[in-house]
């Protein structure tokens, strides 16, 4: 008797074990699971419906007035003219150059917020760049699908997978990459539909219907050869095969058209999938430290310490980041001056910045729970001749109160990992442009709460 109370007291105690990836995953185009029914429903019906798309620099290609471009905007119109019954209203939250890390803090403010009915998330191609972690994918990207269907259950989710001529080798053998497989095992377990637009590329690829890029092209031509682009040119207009991608990551015109197609494919295979209450999915999370209560907190004037202003701040170099207010909210902040400092308390987890690189960025002392770093982070880096977005890592610890001071070094980053992309690097460097200690800030990204 006493073992039976033994063993049933252990049970209860158990801690679910965390998943193992399992390497290697079959590509599938169209995985249907639990399909987009809500969504179906409601356009079916000549409801209005709204459709945000959440990832990074390839889902934020097209031009909307010309649906050309990119796969959002193909998909938008092909969804708008196969359901004219209904409005259909787009909602563009995808940002270059970014991954999960980044969407499952943001996508409150910038998806979230707008009621979506269908969330496409594409980020597989972005968190891959870091070798693909199983673990940090899953925190994230659980984090967003978790906080979608806290806010409104019959929120439908879509996984989408791109691919880029690095990733041809592995869906050459009929698998996914790494980063691709770990967001469909989580698919797996909360039902969500993925469509991989590997297969279908690859498919033609292999065909000799398609070119990933140029390049072979390229390489025929010796590169000092007085007309070689001429030649290029030449040589690519009378290629049969369709040209894919100018770099092997974004997708021409003709490439997006290959994703709108693995689009239809999937919606086809849901077709018939009646709707959902996701809300029933959440009571077993699939990574217990997942990331479902990361959000955006409001910088506070009390935080702030030496040259600080709003933009805009009279200074002409930045009139042009008032656009980035469609992020960061109406108020961003901005401090020129060595020895500005932000200062915070918070209780929780984990602590980033949300900012921006640029041209006349700063580097940065960071100190958490009284321990500098052992030297600044810069805010810039080679793609810095203009400003994007970014987020800056701080800290992550046990739940507990920790304290965060960044300051502004009175040393400037070294710029010379842009030069490659100038015309003139060594009158360049040395305008305006690329001359100062400036860091520009948005929000605070948070797992926790702010400490007054």
């Amino acid at each position: 008797m006493n073992r039976i109370i033994v063993a049933a007291a252990m049970a209860a105690f158990t801690v679910a074990a965390a998943p193992v990836y399992k390497d290697p995953i079959p590509a599938v185009e169209a995985t249907p699971r639990k399909g987009v029914g809500n969504f179906l429903a409601k356009v079916r019906a000549g409801k209005p419906v709204t459709v945000a798309y959440l990832g990074g620099s390839i889902t934020a290609q097209g031009d909307n007035k010309t649906a050309k471009g990119g796969w959002r905007v193909k998909t938008t119109k092909w969804l708008r003219d196969t359901y004219p019954q209904s409005k259909i209203t787009e909602v563009h939250a995808a940002i270059g150059g970014t991954g999960s890390n980044l969407g499952v803090f943001r996508v409150g403010h910038d998806a979230l917020r707008h009621d979506p009915d269908l969330l496409f998330v594409e980020f597989a191609c972005n968190d891959g760049g870091n070798g693909g972690n199983p673990q940090s994918i899953w925190r994230s990207m659980e984090g967003i699908v978790r906080q979608t269907w806290k806010r409104n259950p019959r929120t439908d989710i879509v996984f989408t997978y791109t691919i880029t001529t690095q990733m041809t080798n592995t869906y050459s053998t009929g698998f996914r990459p790494r980063a691709a497989g770990a967001d469909d095992m989580l698919a797996d377990h909360y039902g969500i539909p993925s469509i991989d637009f590997g297969p279908r590329v690859w498919k033609a690829v292999a065909e000799n219907k398609l070119m990933m890029t140029g390049k072979e092209i390229e390489t025929a031509v010796p590169k000092d050869d007085p007309e070689h682009d001429k030649k290029v040119r030449e040589m690519l207009a009378k290629d049969p095969r369709i040209l894919f991608s100018n770099d092997g990551v974004h997708p021409r015109d003709e490439g997006h058209d290959f994703y709108l197609a693995s689009i239809k494919a999937g919606f086809a295979a849901m077709q018939d999938l009646p709707p959902v209450d996701h809300g029933k999915l959440l009571a077993k999370p699939f990574v217990d430290d997942n990331l479902e209560n990361a959000k955006l907190v409001d910088l506070k004037p009390y935080m702030l310490s030496g040259d600080w202003t709003t933009l805009p701040c009279g200074a002409k170099k930045y009139d042009g980041l008032k656009h980035f207010s469609n992020r960061f909210g109406d108020t961003i902040y901005i401090a020129r001056k060595p020895g500005s400092k932000l200062s915070f308390k918070f209780k929780g987890t984990q602590c980033q910045i949300y900012d921006l690189l640029g041209p006349d960025c700063a580097q940065l002392w960071i100190t958490f729970d009284g321990k500098r770093r052992a030297r600044p982070v810069p805010r810039f880096d080679s793609y810095c001749t203009y400003y994007r977005l970014s987020s800056l890592g701080v800290g992550e610890d046990k739940d507990g109160v920790h304290t965060v001071e960044i300051e502004i070094d009175d040393k400037q980053p070294s710029r010379q990992p842009v030069a490659f992309r100038l015309k003139n690097p060594d009158v360049e460097l040395k305008g305006e442009k690329f001359d100062g200690t400036s860091w520009i800030v948005g929000k605070i990204m948070l797992v926790g709460d702010i400490v007054e």
